[in-house]
């Protein structure tokens, strides 16, 4: 229940506002009070970008979670909101209809379908699509001061330990290949929830497709929280 109103503390703040990569091994996920389906690992970012995505696990939307936990709110939360709404345009323009660009609260989130990352039920990334990995790492190395939280999604369609692994192991695919290319590993969380968020129903082909996915959730790190807060204050005097 504490963890609860955090979080809802932490939507409000955001609302008013306005708008540590450690691998996740699938045979030894960290738990915090979750069950057998809630896997994937809960250290390595900030602590309230975890606790939110936690909440969010529970409610079947981890990376809002993530996003929602870090923000600080506030002038603080203002200014972190302007500098996400520049990078998400970075991004919008760089992968076109390769990922979906969300802005949420003081963070960003992406959107990949598998389909064009992976072939079906594979977790080697495609030569042909690595170039937008490579457009989203030039895009991060050039808007410092961010988190990342990286979440791999299955259809349901196998067993669900098949699709746990297969989402963790998409999941990790996607973040070694950014760290290749010059992110840094500090700051990334890695998870894979397999079946078990679907963004619509497992009902049609066209659906299925939909849920399988890999999401990154892009928030402010402790610096730029840091400077964003000076600079906050700064504006006070």
């Amino acid at each position: 229940m504490n963890k609860l109103l955090f979080i809802l503390v932490v939507l409000l703040a955001s609302l008013a506002s306005c708008k540590t990569w450690k691998q996740n091994h699938s045979n030894s996920n960290q738990k915090t009070g979750m069950n057998n389906k809630e896997k994937g690992a809960v250290t390595g970012a900030s602590t309230g970008a975890v606790v939110g995505g936690i909440v969010g696990n529970r409610n079947d939307n981890t990376v809002l979670g993530a996003i929602l936990g870090a923000a600080v709110g506030g002038a603080t939360g203002v200014i972190i909101g302007s500098r996400m709404d520049k990078q998400a345009k970075s991004m919008e323009q760089d992968l076109g209809k390769s990922a979906t660009v969300e802005r949420i609260g003081e963070g960003i989130k992406l959107t990949f379908n598998s389909q064009i990352l992976f072939d079906f039920g594979k977790t080697e990334l495609k030569e042909s699509n690595k170039k937008d990995l490579r457009k989203l790492s030039e895009t991060l190395k050039e808007n410092p001061g961010t988190d990342l939280l990286v979440v791999g999604h299955t259809d349901d369609i196998g067993t669900e330990d098949y699709n746990q692994v297969l989402s963790e192991k998409r999941a990790n695919a996607v973040a070694n290949y950014l760290v290749d290319n010059g992110i840094s590993a500090k700051g990334m969380l890695i998870q894979g929830w397999g079946e078990t968020q679907p963004s619509v129903l497992n009902n049609s082909e066209e659906n299925r497709s939909q849920n399988r996915r890999v999401e990154i959730a892009i928030y402010a790190n402790d610096i730029m929280k840091t400077n964003a807060q000076k600079e906050a204050e700064g504006n006070k005097k």
